[in-house]
């Protein structure tokens, strides 16, 4: 049996048709961002699991991507990818 090149349709049952990467997708692969300026490979697929896994869950933060400032109630919408910049900034007391 020959494998089947990267992105190519597989059969798989019936009339369904599916890509590899659409299986690869789904199989809970790690994306690769930055994090203030830091590599991190993570499983979150929005801002808000990112905020979350970061241990930000309960913190009052500012959040951007690519540049673009992402309100809180717009994080769990915001999609990332590969290579995001992701900027998270809590505020500091004092003067």
């Amino acid at each position: 049996m020959q494998s089947a090149p990267f992105g190519a349709m597989c059969r798989v049952s019936g009339r369904i048709f599916v890509t590899i990467m659409d299986l690869q997708s789904d199989a809970g692969s790690r994306l690769n961002v930055f994090v203030n300026g830091e590599p991190l490979a993570t499983e979150a697929r929005t801002l808000a699991e990112l905020v979350i896994e970061a241990g930000f869950a309960d913190t009052r933060i500012a959040t951007a991507v690519n540049g673009e400032f992402v309100p809180e109630r717009a994080r769990a919408g915001r999609q990332l990818a590969h290579g995001d910049r992701i900027e998270i900034v809590s505020p500091r007391q004092g003067g």
